[in-house]
């Protein structure tokens, strides 16, 4: 053998193996995806459920590991092929551990495992604060089980007849995406929306949406920037030359940063500011988008990927919950379904043959034939899914049920599912309650028995004749505080309450929005300062604050005065005049 053939071996062999190891580390990025995703879910819904949305993300990965290994690898990457629609398991992972080691499937397991678990986690946040945990645990072990290793294997699987085709789908908007998506709507429509999101008139005609903020928006953002940078390895992970590899970091930086800035812009035109939690599921949706065909588009292909990316996630999020209602908290459906899907038809609208896949996309080169097997790809997916799960959902529903009761939900699954008093033990919450009215409500009625009757106490009149004592209650802008503060003490006042508090005169606040929705209550910030004189004229302290406070404009605040019956200074025992006064 000559030297230079023999240095041209090493030299490819060496490749190889540096390849094989970024395919590794590839898959370990798409890991530490999970954890993007549980953050993004935990943050866009209630802290009372945090602990259960962590725990499903766990079990996504933990279950679906189980079940790839004794079934779902094997049907995806079976040797042997039935017409190309279902592989043949062989279960040499088993069976044959070793031989199954010295085929190479070792990497291609890993690799196609964590990718069937993100497909998994997609539904935890459609389904999110009202689905019994065993429930979705059972759909999870039934999606990893066959729904996705059947349809992936049609996609990636040299045997499968989408891949004899020339469908295209290089990390998965439309074998993952697409696929965990319409899994979300499904399910969304089949567990119900969460009580109090839709008022109901009586006849069943939705008369408001409520929006139900997130607890942590701070923490879904962490989750997105984890997200996108798991992505990385999500589409670059396949890429087996420095050239794809490069052009396949590129697309996958531009789409989403193209999404979200056009999300920013439209949301900020649309309702007079920036939607923060929009904006974070435009850089997802971005990232969907540009999944399928992260090596066949250019930068200008991902531009345009990400344009449409932004403005239709948003369109679907307010579809879905506007228009149709139901209710997904997270926007899984419209980032992964809608986008799974557009990611797809994108490729055969926008494949460049200048690209490392060479593909002819209908808007480079007028050839129709890639758009027409997109099209037959993501629609037979499709159909697959919404068959194998729509099933799933309605055989769980007949038999373990799939949603907790209401009062579970009312008191959060945390405590009802897990018997965790909440996610963030030194904050546990002192009140349960809905803040939304629901048609499920039930008022207390009925007689009190005489034994689980409270005696009714009086409590004494106070001395008559002593001096008068009054509550002065003002509310004013955040922004006069000070001035007040320092006037009230000008006039001899010492000691006063004060607390910040949301509310609305006649002007009724300010509208704001909430992924789409108006915000129940339009409320304002204000301070409200509470003060009992009894030396200092009520008059004095009214005409003070007045003058401190006016402005002219609407939202100058208002003045409260009321009768106080008795005072009582705990360190002295004094009452009345005498505990209001200051010891000099």
């Amino acid at each position: 053998m000559a030297v230079e053939e023999l240095s041209k071996l090493i030299e490819e062999g060496v490749t190889r193996e540096v390849f094989g190891i970024w395919f590794l580390i590839g898959a370990a990025l798409v890991f530490l995806m999970q954890a993007g995703f549980a953050m993004v879910e935990t943050g866009f819904t209630r802290a009372k459920n945090a602990g259960n949305i962590i725990m499903k993300n766990l079990m996504d990965f933990c279950i679906g590991t189980v079940v790839f290994v004794l079934l779902g690898f094997s049907l995806m990457m079976a040797e042997d092929y039935v017409l190309g629609f279902i592989g043949v398991p062989n279960l040499k992972i088993l069976t044959d551990f070793g031989g199954f080691l010295r085929d190479g499937n070792a990497p291609s397991f890993v690799f196609n495992l964590v990718f069937c678990a993100t497909a998994a986690t997609i539904v935890s946040g459609s389904m999110a604060e009202r689905t019994k945990f065993l429930s979705y645990c059972i759909y999870s072990g039934v999606i990893s089980l066959f729904v996705y290793p059947i349809e992936a294997g049609w996609v990636w699987n040299s045997q499968g007849w989408l891949a004899g085709l020339g469908f295209h789908d290089f990390a998965g908007s439309a074998a993952i995406h697409s696929v965990g998506g319409l899994t979300a709507l499904i399910g969304a429509i089949l567990v119900g929306p969460r009580l109090g999101k839709y008022i109901r008139e009586k006849d069943g005609k939705v008369k408001k949406v409520n929006a139900i903020p997130g607890h942590a928006i701070t923490l879904g953002a962490l989750g997105c920037f984890i997200l996108w940078f798991g992505w990385y390895g999500f589409n670059g992970a396949a890429a087996w030359d420095g050239t794809s590899l490069a052009s396949i970091f590129v697309t996958t930086t531009v789409a989403p940063a193209v999404a979200t800035c056009t999300t920013l812009i439209f949301t900020w035109v649309k309702n007079g500011k920036p939607d923060v939690s929009m904006c974070l599921n435009a850089s997802l949706a971005g990232l969907v988008g540009i999944t399928a065909g992260c090596d066949a588009l250019d930068a200008v292909g991902a531009t345009v990927v990400g344009l449409v990316s932004g403005i239709l996630v948003v369109l679907v999020v307010e579809f879905l919950d506007l228009k149709l209602h139901i209710d997904d908290p997270v926007g899984a459906v419209a980032v992964h379904f809608a986008n799974g899907v557009w990611g797809t038809v994108a490729v055969g609208l926008l494949a460049t043959p200048d690209a490392p896949a060479g593909l002819n996309g209908l808007f480079y080169t007028g050839e129709f034939r890639l758009l027409g097997v997109q099209l037959l790809g993501i629609g037979s997916i499709l159909l697959w899914t919404a068959v194998c799960m729509t099933l799933t959902f309605l055989v769980i529903k007949k038999t373990v049920g799939l949603r907790v009761s209401p009062e579970e939900e009312l008191k959060g699954l945390d405590s009802t599912e897990h018997g965790l008093p909440s996610a963030y033990a030194d904050f546990s919450p002192t009140v349960q309650g809905l803040p939304y009215e629901y048609e499920g409500a039930v008022a207390v009625s009925g007689e009190i028995p005489p034994a689980e009757a409270v005696p009714v106490r009086k409590v004494p009149a106070f001395e008559s004749g002593a001096p008068k004592m009054t509550k002065v209650e003002i509310l004013c802008r955040e922004s006069r505080f000070e001035a007040l503060k320092s006037a009230m003490m000008g006039i001899g006042i010492t000691g006063m309450t004060v607390s910040h508090v949301l509310g609305c005169g006649a002007q009724k606040g300010q509208p704001e929005y909430y992924r789409g929705v108006q915000i129940e209550a339009t409320l304002l910030p204000k301070v409200q300062v509470d003060i009992v004189v009894s030396k200092v004229p009520v008059r004095t302290v009214i005409e003070t604050a007045k003058n401190v406070l006016y402005t002219g404009h609407i939202g100058d605040g208002k003045i409260f005065v009321y009768d106080v019956e008795n005072v009582v200074k705990v360190r002295t025992g004094e009452e009345g005049y005498d505990a209001l006064q200051d010891v000099e």
